[in-house]
Formats: C-alpha cells, structure tokens, sequence
C-alpha cells in the first residue's frame, strides 16, 4: 500500500486539515442525527440494552483510533478527492430513503454508514481511501442484525453448541441425554437457551478477530484466516463452557450453573477465545518458516510526533467534498420539512374474542410466560389448547405483529422445532382447495418426532393479503408492502396434532384440514387483508 501511496506524497509537506473541515464535519453529523434520530436511537438503544451488541458502544472510538494511528501516513498524501464519493452519497441516501418509505431501521442503518463512507471518499481520494476504507469497514460491526437473522443464527448455534457439550460431557463417562437444547442429566436436566447461543461471544470476537487481523502483518489470506475463525473458536469454547457446566452440575448441583460461577465461566471462555487467536497467528507465522515472535507480526504502531520544524500547509478541501457536504445538508432539510410517513395500522379484532368451540373442538386459553412474551415481542396472540370427544390434542397457536419495522417478526418454526428436541422427519408444502369463498390457501406441512411421539405441524405465514410458506420471501414482501402500502403488519398461524399409534398420518391430516375449514372465516376476522 505504502508503494501505491508514494506518488501522492510529499516530502517536504505535511498536510492538515483546515478549522473550517472540522466544523463543517460536525455539521454534517449533526445533520444526519436530526432526520435519522429514531434509527440511531434504536441502534443505541440495542447496544445498551441487548448484551450481544454491547460491543457496538465501543466500535466508533475504535474506527476513530485505527484512522488516527495512521495520521502520520495521511497527512503525507494528497488529497485530491473523488465524485465517487458524491455518487456514494447519492446512493446512501438512496438506501436511506427506501429504508424509510418501507420502515425498517436497518436498512436506514447501512444507508448512513454508506453516507459516511462516501464523505469519506470525497474528501480524500481513491488512493487515499485505501488507508480509509478498513477503519470504517469496521462500522458494519456496529449495526444490529436483523431479527430473523439474529433468530436463526442463534437457533442453529444453540443446537450445535449442544450437541458438542454433550460429547464433551461423555467423554468424563456421565450418562447423558440430549433432546434439542435440553440436557438430561438424569436427577436435573439444563436448559440450553439463547443466552448461551454464542453469539455474546461471537459478535465481539469477530471485533477483535478484524482488530487482529488488521494489525497482523502477513498476506491477505492470513488475514482472512483469522476473521474467519472466530466463528469455529466460538463454537468450540462456547461447547467447551456449555460442557464444563454439564460435568460441575453433575458432582455439584444445579447451583453450579447460576450465579457468580456461571458468569465467571463466560468470562473465562471469552478470554480463553482471544488466547486461541493470538495462539492461531504464532501457528500461521511459523507456518511460513518464519522464526518471529508475536511481537515482531502483531504490531500497533503509534504516531510519531511531527519534529517542530516540519512544515506543515492546510488542505484545499476538494471540490467533489464540497459538493458531497452540500448534499447531504439539503437532503437532512428537505427530508426534515417533509410531512411524516406514518405507518398504517389495520383495525381488527383482538384475539380475546377467538372462539373456544370450533366444531367438535373445545379449548382453553393457555397464559404464555412472560419470558416468551418478551422474547416473541408480539402485538397480540392466541395460544389455545383443544380437544374433541374423542380425546384428540390439538394446539392453535398465531402471534400477530402490528408492526415489523423495528425488526419484531414471527420466529420460523422451522427453526425453533429442533430446539424442543423434535426431529424433521418430513416437510412439504401442502395446498387446501376452496378454504374461504374460493380461495386456496398454501402452507407448510411438517412431520416431526421426538423418540415415540409423533406430531403433525401446519403453519404458515399471513402477511398482509398473502399466505406465504417460506420465512425469506415474507422479509422480501415485508419490504415490499412498506414501501407500496405502508404497512409491516402481519402473523404466524400454527396448528400442531398430536399423532398416537392408534391414528394415521392421513387421518391426523384430515382433523386438522377440518379444524382450519371450520375456523379460518373465524381466524380471518383477527388477521386483516
């Protein structure tokens, strides 16, 4: 990079940016909090109150340090700067203004971070910006996952993450049984919950890992290498902690995974993670015959400082900046004076009023815990149990979402099933001909088991006038409807049958396509088109 940079130097000169940069740099993101506000807030918000993204509070002074480690080397550059910045600008604010007409904040999140990057290129250049361009990469970590990403990452860690601490558990010759995320100890059985996913280890890993990485002096592979393992590193200790619980729990007691112990285990586990990092680029750096130490490659060089008789000259600020800061302050105040776009919210009935008696059927409302309620973070719903005169158990189950623009969404079952120990045995997509004046209606059929048991799911996602059956294209028609209709409402409905040895899947398939017959016109009133 140094070679690429050369001709851009100067010798003799060492440029500073003018007090007028600064000011105008204030201004400007002073102005993108104002018609943003809400987005940061809510972003803020995540980092303070969601553990995962605790690390997001810090990565800002981060990016801040690793372009001030570097200001020596700047300051000898010209900057010359670039309309591809402008153009860069121009789309963020693009991505912005999609972002906002569907209301969904992460989407407005990655438009500002593509703003400040494009600020950043019209000031400094091409070639400059190849100094810029990392430090601010490190912006992306900052920003929340969307939910049903976060979700479904988090399910398939929490899974793998038990499978592996139970192997660790066996190899210490304690019996142990393993049904999704809950391990069966015996006389207790632990619970594998979304705390213990990983993922508070991943997301600040991959923090350090990118830090790690930066200042690993070694070809880019390596580099890559080193990123990209945070993700095996976690998994592995986070099986390790989950394991280590499991033996402490068996000689010890349930007390040994509460508390104090348990936290302090997770700290341990953390530093642990690091301490295979620094571990994994000694292995790379003497993997390439070099006899260095971890001082000689892992290297953070300070700035020095400038002798006094250095000359120094403030910059022009280029042209293309100009251009670029005058944008993006017209943009703040026309998108300030423009009159809100707020969300539609359909009337329809609460789910108070759902009938208990559906043909044959009778049911009773079953209270949900409050750790669910909080977790879902679901408008409205109904959980009801069923069962008709011959014993037959039926669940109904349908969370609704007035809103999914902060990210709040139905989980997919499809995820979640695993988590209960039940196993996929079959999934299809089904079709029930002329449901509701002639309509038909797709949905997911699954069958799943659990050693001898056996039930039967159907579910399927009604979002707006659709039913859909696959959790993708519901975040594709979420955006869509936003930006079209602006509305993000929407629901999960779920019918899970018992099935027992003395009735056949077709006739399980028969009680429940009868139950949605005899109920959807009821179910339509609570699910608005």
């Amino acid at each position: 990079m140094d070679s690429v940079l050369s001709s851009y130097r100067s010798t003799n000169i060492h440029w500073r940016q003018p007090n007028v940069f600064w000011f105008i740099c204030i201004a400007l993101l002073a102005a993108l909090t104002i018609p943003f506000y809400e987005p940061i807030r809510y972003m803020v918000f995540r980092w303070i109150h969601v553990e995962e993204y605790s690390h997001g509070l810090f990565i800002p002074f981060i990016s801040a340090f690793l372009i001030w480690q570097q200001k020596n080397e700047l300051a000898e550059c010209d900057f010359n700067g670039s309309w591809l910045g402008v153009l860069l600008v121009g789309f963020g604010f693009l991505t912005c203004m999609v972002g906002e007409l569907a209301t969904l904040y992460v989407i407005i999140q990655y438009g500002i971070l593509l703003i400040i990057m494009g600020i950043a290129l019209s000031f400094s250049g091409v070639q400059a910006f190849r100094r810029l361009w990392l430090p601010l990469a490190i912006l992306i970590l900052m920003i929340p996952l969307p939910n049903f990403l976060y979700n479904n990452l988090s399910a398939k860690l929490q899974l793998l993450s038990s499978q592996l601490g139970v192997s660790f558990i066996r190899l210490w010759d304690i019996p142990v049984y393993l049904e999704g995320n809950v391990i069966d100890l015996g006389a207790m059985k632990l619970q594998v919950v979304e705390a213990c996913s990983g993922l508070r280890y991943l997301f600040p890993l991959m923090v350090l890992g990118f830090i790690a990485a930066y200042f690993y002096r070694a070809p880019l592979y390596k580099k890559c290498i080193i990123f990209l393992s945070t993700l095996p590193i976690t998994v592995a200790m986070n099986s390790l902690r989950i394991g280590i619980i499991g033996i402490t729990v068996d000689k010890y007691g349930q007390a040994a995974a509460e508390g104090f112990l348990h936290d302090f285990e997770g700290w341990v586990m953390f530093m642990g993670s690091f301490g295979l990092l620094l571990l994994e680029i000694s292995l790379l750096t003497r993997l390439s015959g070099q006899k260095l130490k971890l001082t000689d490659v892992f290297i953070i060089d300070l700035p020095e400082q400038l002798a006094e008789d250095q000359p120094t000259k403030a910059r022009q600020l280029p042209k293309p900046f100009w251009v670029s800061s005058t944008f993006v302050l017209t943009m703040c105040v026309a998108i300030v004076a423009l009159p809100d776009r707020k969300e539609i919210i359909p009337e329809r009935e609460s789910f108070g009023g759902f009938p208990l008696y559906i043909g044959e059927w009778q049911g009773d409302f079953v209270p949900m815990e409050q750790l669910y309620i909080d977790k879902l973070k679901f408008s409205d719903y109904a959980l009801i149990d069923y069962r008709n005169s011959v014993g037959d158990y039926l669940n109904f189950y349908v969370a609704y979402y007035d809103s999914q623009k902060s990210g709040a969404s139905a989980h997919s079952p499809k995820s979640c099933i695993p988590g209960d120990g039940w196993k996929i045995s079959d999934m299809q997509t089904v079709t029930m001909k002329d449901i509701t004046d002639g309509k038909d209606l797709r949905l997911n059929r699954v069958v799943t088991t659990k050693g001898d048991r056996k039930q039967l799911v159907y579910y399927w996602f009604k979002q707006r006038h659709r039913n859909l059956t696959n959790e993708y294209l519901v975040k594709w028609y979420l955006f869509w409807d936003a930006l079209t209709l602006n509305r993000t409402d929407g629901a999960l409905v779920r019918l899970v049958l018992n099935v027992d040895d003395t009735t056949s899947l077709e006739m399980s398939d028969q009680l429940v396509r009868d139950f949605l017959s005899t109920s959807y016109s009821q179910l339509a009133l609570h699910l608005p088109d």
